[in-house]
């Protein structure tokens, strides 16, 4: 069983350019050490005015790059060349307008304009800026020119409160999703593939997490599920292109995963129905990963139950909620996929056989039926495995590894899907 996360023992070139979140730099390259990356820095000049290189080279175990070592007349080999041949990934952490502009147009000006341009391996880009200036239009054929090339994974930024005191887009994203970005693209590199937007025509509805149904004011019915194993599915489609729209129960995992999504929190099965049911005609791929309880009450009370009548109360009035994957296939329209998921416990081929049971009882096209009942992996775990069941007796075999890289393998199931 192998618990290392993708990003163990992989070399990562993090350049930081001139915007104001290039404070944010540091704790992305401790973030990274701490990962079991190495870390190389390169930092260009305006963003030195903003962090100390000594503070990057401190922090990577590196030395941190600047133009001026560029052609240093100690080297036998151009530095930018070095560089680009050492890196398995590049990370562009914030990327200004200024260092956007020159990357678009081909200008190898500098140490980092030279290193992109000879670059081989994916490079992940997180945009940040003033709000005016990331709405230019000169800006924004810079930014689209990047999200057409394959070799990079372009992360737009987020609305927020900006230096500036002004609230708009323009904040670089979140670090969680920088730190996604780059696993899935040495999930890919690890099949010799480039992580593309081969999703981008799609629209994924996903649903996650648990629901909770009150018994009464102080009790309720719930269960284990973190939502991680959706949220993920969300992130690794918007990734690959997708619009993603996430509905979830009340979730476990840091807040800052949700960020990109179009996001629908509720709170039981018959407010997730309801939702699911708004957005399922605009999707293209229905994603049931939500653990709906399977009970509810038929007349929830706002008062709490004394101790000595409440099982008698409750079970006297306990039903079983709706099956929202069965309701949903029933309104399923043309070229609609649906994936569900199934929870199950026992050995292989108990699971195997109680998934394709639900699988044709729900009316999916596509299930993952994965066991509970393992060590290191399921609900509230970084790590999962299972099987892929399909039409015509398919079984595929989604061996242990992290949500993530299952989300991106159930992913390629749903590209290529055929009914």
């Amino acid at each position: 069983m192998n618990n290392s996360t993708p990003l163990s023992g992989k070399k990562i070139l993090v350049a930081v350019t001139g915007s104001i979140a290039a404070v944010k730099a540091p704790i992305l390259v401790s973030r990274l050490i701490k990962a079991g990356v190495e870390v190389r820095c390169v930092i260009t000049q305006s963003a030195a005015k903003l962090v100390s290189p000594l503070s990057l080279s401190t922090l990577s175990r590196n030395k941190c790059y600047q133009d001026k070592d560029q052609w240093a007349d100690n080297q036998t080999k151009p530095l930018h060349i070095s560089l680009a041949e050492w890196a398995e990934l590049i990370i562009v952490a914030p990327m200004s307008a200024t260092s956007l502009s020159k990357f678009a147009s081909g200008n190898a000006e500098g140490l980092l304009g030279s290193i992109l341009l000879a670059a081989q391996s994916q490079i992940v880009v997180a945009a940040a800026m003033n709000t005016s200036m990331w709405s230019n239009q000169a800006v924004k054929n810079n930014w689209n020119y990047t999200k057409t090339l394959d070799q990079v994974i372009s992360l737009e930024p987020s609305e927020g409160l900006l230096a500036c005191d002004r609230i708009g887009e323009g904040k670089m994203v979140n670090l969680d999703i920088i730190e996604l970005a780059s696993e899935s693209a040495f999930i890919y590199r690890a099949q010799n593939r480039l992580l593309t937007k081969d999703l981008k025509d799609k629209r994924f509805l996903v649903s996650a997490g648990p629901t909770v149904e009150d018994l009464d004011a102080a009790r309720q019915l719930t269960n284990r599920s973190s939502g991680r194993m959706g949220v993920l599915i969300a992130q690794a489609a918007k990734l690959r292109g997708a619009e993603v729209d996430l509905v979830h129960g009340p979730i476990s995992v840091q807040e800052d995963l949700l960020e990109g999504l179009n996001t629908y929190p509720v709170r039981c099965s018959t407010e997730m129905g309801a939702q699911i049911d708004h957005l399922q005609p605009s999707a293209q791929v229905i994603v049931m990963a939500a653990a709906v309880s399977d009970f509810k009450i038929k007349n929830p009370t706002g008062q709490k139950i004394s101790k000595e009548f409440f099982l008698k109360s409750i079970f006297d009035d306990l039903e079983i909620s709706s099956d929202l994957i069965k309701n949903q296939t029933k309104k399923k329209l043309k070229n609609q996929i649906f994936l569900g998921f199934a929870a199950e416990t026992g050995s292989d081929n108990e699971i195997i056989g109680k998934g394709e049971k639900k699988r044709v009882l729900k009316g999916c096209d596509l299930l993952m039926a994965n066991p509970i009942d393992r060590n290191g992996q399921g609900f509230d775990k970084n790590f999962n495995s299972g099987f892929l069941l399909g039409p015509k007796k398919m079984v595929k075999n989604l061996s242990f590894s992290t949500k993530l890289s299952i989300s991106h393998q159930l992913l390629d199931e749903i590209r290529n899907f055929k009914s």
